[in-house]
């Protein structure tokens, strides 16, 4: 239901784009967390304890989890749903836990490179509690994140285990099937040739596909207006038109927002489907020293918001992670 791409800009930086596909509103809010700060795995006496080394900006889902984001270190971090997900069962684990809803938070907190994310996933001090979602669906994905020199790292949890594809080739990334399975798919594409004939359709192996194509076809522009606005047209061609859906697959929805993490310039844009305008926020401008506080701009009941935002992040209380019902 979502699509993400790394795009290298012709001056060797790079520029980060997701796209958020879902069958109803999300409730997406962004957040400032300042480095230093100390937290927990939101589920209980059991909970994994940490201490941030970054400052990150975040996209929210539901106001429960983290999804999205990029940390002062230039780290995109995207989490996209994957059914095919299998965490650990934490109920007999003896590791501390940790919410499936602060995951992509802890991994912005804590790593500033992909190869340091692939590290983290050989020994994870943690195993990760995934409940239901407020939707129904089971809250599981898979984790992909862009360094600021464009090396990649994916995880999946797959047989109650993460499993590791890192590799700066690793440009794009869809849902289903898992990656090793839209790897092989790209393969075969490759023997079609894009330029004779793409497959058309919202689903996310054929939009892995397509972007593969698309991505690779692109211009690395120079002018940063320009590698900008690629990555945006990239991502807005690959979405999904509101209203679209099919009751035959409910794990195709519409695309209801997209981000884009410059990471050269270390903004964060946000592109929502409803509001008229793009906006960002400047962390190169944002103060995420220790101490700093947590920050919160609204954008579920704002229309209005446009161009730069920084300014507009005002102090808040932390929101608590997606946990089991107790």
């Amino acid at each position: 239901m979502c699509t993400r791409i790394a795009y290298q800009t012709g001056t060797g930086t790079y520029i980060t784009g997701r796209s958020m596909d879902w069958a109803e509103d999300t409730k997406t809010d962004l957040w400032a967390f300042p480095r230093g700060m100390v937290k927990d795995g939101g589920v209980g006496p059991r909970s994994f304890t940490w201490t941030s080394k970054h400052g990150s900006v975040v996209s929210t889902f539901y106001g429960i989890a983290v999804v999205d984001g990029m940390n002062e270190a230039g780290l995109v971090a995207n989490l996209l749903y994957l059914v095919e997900s299998e965490y650990p069962n934490w109920e007999t684990s003896s590791k501390p836990l940790l919410s499936i809803g602060a995951y992509t938070q802890y991994v912005l907190d804590m790593c500033a490179t992909a190869a340091e994310v692939a590290t983290l996933h050989e020994h994870l001090p943690f195993d990760l509690v995934a409940p239901t979602l407020p939707n129904g669906k089971e809250a599981s994905g898979h984790l992909a994140v862009t360094d600021a020199s464009g090396d990649v790292a994916i995880v999946e949890f797959l047989g109650g285990k993460p499993v590791v594809h890192h590799n700066r080739q690793y440009t794009v990334m869809t849902n289903s099937p898992t990656y090793d399975q839209q790897l092989a798919i790209t393969e075969y594409w490759k023997t079609v040739g894009g330029m004779a004939f793409l497959p058309g359709t919202n689903r996310a192996a054929d939009r892995f596909a397509r972007m593969s194509f698309l991505l690779n076809a692109s211009p690395k522009y120079t002018e940063p207006r320009e590698a900008l606005a690629s990555v945006f047209s990239l991502m807005r061609g690959i979405s999904v038109p509101l209203g679209i859906s099919d009751p035959h697959a409910p794990n195709i929805s519409s695309t209801l927002w997209r981000t884009v993490g410059d990471q050269g310039k270390k903004r964060y844009y946000f592109d929502s489907s409803i509001n008229p305008s793009v906006f960002w926020v400047d962390l190169a401008a944002l103060n995420l020293a220790e101490g700093s506080g947590v920050r919160k701009l609204v954008v579920s009941t704002d229309p209005n918001l446009a161009g730069d935002v920084t300014s507009k992040l005002v102090p808040a209380e932390p929101f608590r992670w997606i946990a089991p019902k107790s």
